[in-house]
């Protein structure tokens, strides 16, 4: 089988509006994330599915993210599999961190990644 290239962005080509979408768990949202993303944990993805195509119901390109790029790669070759324009973002939270993104808490509190 021929399989196109998995459609990527490094952490600089993000836009700051755009629509991040955190596949990572409960947990990890938590403890910090990207200001504004839409979060949908890979465990919960296909069932909340309608969150992601009304996210991205203006044609808006959704990058995909989890802690290093693994689990998010997976979500991206859904989504482009599906016809959205999604691209997974390369290293996750941990390059988003180490290139000093933004990122926020619920609570207010200090934002890691874990």
């Amino acid at each position: 089988m021929n399989f196109a290239p998995l459609p990527s962005v490094e952490i600089a080509a993000v836009p700051a509006d755009g629509l991040i979408l955190d596949v990572r768990e409960n947990d990890e949202w938590e403890a910090g994330h990207a200001e504004g993303a839409l979060h949908v944990p890979m465990s919960d993805f296909v069932a909340r599915y309608g969150e992601v195509t009304e996210a991205v119901a203006d044609g808006r390109r959704a990058y995909v993210m989890c802690r290093v790029g693994g689990r998010s790669a997976q979500v991206t070759q859904y989504l482009v599999q599906q016809g959205i324009d999604a691209v997974n973002i390369d290293g996750g939270m941990l390059a988003w961190d180490a290139a000093g993104r933004p990122m926020v808490t619920d609570n207010g509190g200090p934002a890691t990644v874990i």
